[in-house]
């Protein structure tokens, strides 16, 4: 098996505190990264952005939590045998300049990104 995780996204309710506590606890950078038509927040070190920070609305009703990003071949298809295994797609596919996302919950409430990067795209 390779590498599970590629990218690591926290969604926290206080962005500005994440960013605090993170940056001191790893002893990294963030910076402020190109990701689609916005920039975000991300730790970064000497190989690249490895973890992005994304503000929880006020009124979502979410948890603060890490969600990791597992590297699949097929998105689409990966996503659909997902939710042939009894998942549901919480987040529908977004295609950024580096890859394409779907962000899905497994049947017991976990949740993961199934990322595919945009050299190996063929959905």
């Amino acid at each position: 098996m390779t590498q599970p995780f590629v990218f690591m996204d926290l969604r926290t309710a206080d962005l500005e505190v994440s960013r605090r506590f993170y940056t001191e606890l790893f002893g990294g950078t963030v910076a402020d990264v190109p990701a689609g038509p916005a920039t975000v927040p991300m730790l970064v070190d000497a190989d690249g952005p490895w973890g992005g920070f994304t503000q929880l609305a006020e009124d979502d009703a979410r948890q603060p939590q890490w969600i990791p990003y597992a590297p699949v071949t097929g998105l689409d298809d990966a996503a659909k045998r997902a939710t042939e295994l009894g998942a549901a797609i919480v987040r529908p596919r977004v295609d950024f300049p580096a890859g394409s996302v779907i962000v899905i919950q497994d049947p017991k409430g976990a949740t993961i990104a199934l990322w595919e990067p945009a050299s190996a795209s063929t959905s």
